[in-house]
């Protein structure tokens, strides 16, 4: 896997501009993306997504093989690192760091760093000061490349055509 996807990733495409019924494409395009190693995601996404009882629990139910394990030595590690980090940084505040810690962000940062993949989101950073903890602020700590869903489709040249 070269990119791994936030929940929000797949939450945001499917209520704004990728619904599933008007640019089926697009979710076309993600599992063509998965087929040839370029993307996928954590069994913490899944969980999350899972869980919506609406159209995209349903493709996303259909998808777990697309999603990882993260039960692997190394990004145990990694994870240990990064709950160190959030929960000794001297802005992070709760209930943001139970929030964060508590979620699949932090393993989704720690698979990506244990696996040499890439983050994507759609959270923007945040200042130095900031009592939240984002993933983009998390994966720029820990060396992890991070980039929005436009950037990836750039990236990967995705085209979305009509016949």
């Amino acid at each position: 896997m070269t990119y791994l996807l936030d929940a929000n990733t797949y939450i945001q495409a499917k209520a704004l501009h990728y619904r599933m019924h008007i640019v089926p494409g697009f979710w076309d395009w993600l599992d063509h993306q998965f087929g040839v190693g370029q993307v996928g995601s954590i069994r913490s996404v899944y969980d999350e997504l899972s869980a919506g009882g609406d159209e995209l629990s349903e493709w996303v139910r259909l998808r777990r093989h697309q999603f990882l394990a993260v039960d692997d030595e190394a990004t145990q590690a990694v994870f240990a690192d990064i709950a160190d980090h959030v929960a000794t940084h001297s802005s992070y505040q709760e209930p943001h760091v139970s929030s964060f810690l508590a979620g699949a962000d932090p393993w989704l940062v720690a698979k990506a760093k244990a696996i040499g993949a890439q983050v994507v989101t759609n959270e923007a950073r945040v200042g130095p000061g900031s009592k939240k903890v984002k993933v983009p602020n998390i994966c720029d700590q820990f060396q992890v490349a991070c980039l929005d869903t436009y950037d990836l489709l750039d990236t990967l040249r995705a085209r979305f055509v009509l016949d």
